[in-house]
């Protein structure tokens, strides 16, 4: 069994950011959860929820990352 140290992501819940295969499509973290983010497109949030690994994201603009 292995542990996982919350604190392991790079971004936060709540967080807008974007996704690499389409990144005009805005997105928000609603959740993060074994080195998965789950977002929501902020547009349509009763939608299907969609799910990235950290380097599938664009860190948000401003962040200087």
């Amino acid at each position: 069994m292995s542990t996982q140290n919350i604190a392991d992501n790079i971004y936060s819940v709540g967080t807008t950011i974007a996704a690499k295969i389409a990144p005009d499509l805005k997105l928000i973290i609603r959740k993060y959860y074994q080195r998965i983010y789950y977002c929501s497109v902020i547009t349509n949030p009763d939608k299907k929820q969609l799910v990235y690994f950290e380097h599938e994201l664009i860190p948000p603009s401003g962040s200087g990352r």
